[in-house]
């Protein structure tokens, strides 16, 4: 939960590193969140507002997602313009979930200083 709140704090901060960790963390607890109007849905009561919050949620995430993508790509080594590789049909979302794994660079890049590599 921690590594969640870390992320959103910073909400649209393109610049700097994220670690694994905090990508992974704040991926998680994005879907464990995004999953809660579903079981509203299934419980069938608040079914009217479920909706709602799914559509509020994914568009409050829309930025600390993608600002968290790029930053745990300048952790690697890699412009965040990499993350329009997404974009490539079938094989672009393997790719990017390939370099969203690797390993940080253990050195300082020209992303910022390695403060917390994992």
């Amino acid at each position: 939960m921690y590594w969640y709140i870390k992320a959103l704090k910073n909400y649209a901060t393109f610049q700097g590193r994220a670690t694994r960790t905090e990508y992974w963390m704040f991926t998680l607890f994005s879907y464990i969140f995004a999953l809660v109007p579903f079981i509203f849905i299934f419980i069938d009561s608040l079914t009217v507002f479920a909706p709602i919050l799914i559509w509020l949620y994914a568009a409050a995430m829309i930025l600390p997602s993608l600002a968290v993508t790029v930053r745990r790509l300048h952790d690697t080594g890699r412009s965040g313009w990499w993350y329009l590789i997404n974009f490539v049909p079938v094989i672009g979302g393997i790719w990017l979930l390939i370099l969203l794994c690797q390993r940080s660079e253990v050195t300082a890049n020209i992303y910022d200083t390695d403060t917390q590599a994992s």
